[in-house]
């Protein structure tokens, strides 16, 4: 058994108020609009990413899915990068 907890009318000390700064509920939620598409991926692919999610916790069309935003992301970030190099070139020639 547990010990009793003994409460005593000590006084609090300093108290504060700390303010709200959890994401509101529908924050939480949110989630991209997203598009369905069928695409024929080879079994290895499938195989991998479905050990992987079970390792992992999660679904495998949502590893798959990350895993293509984080491509475009970096691929967004590559060409915005190159383009504005070659508007460089252009205005210096």
């Amino acid at each position: 058994m547990r010990a009793k907890i003994k409460y005593t009318d000590e006084p609090l000390g300093e108290i504060r108020v700390v303010s709200d700064f959890l994401p509101s509920p529908s924050e939480l939620a949110f989630r991209e609009e997203g598009v369905k598409v069928t695409l024929a991926l080879s079994k290895k692919s499938v195989e991998f990413f479905k050990s992987e999610a079970s390792r992992h916790h999660t679904q495998y069309q949502r590893m798959i899915r990350r895993l293509l935003d984080a491509y475009v992301d970096r691929q967004s970030h590559t060409l915005t990068h190159r383009a504005a190099r070659i508007a460089r070139k252009r205005a210096v020639g």
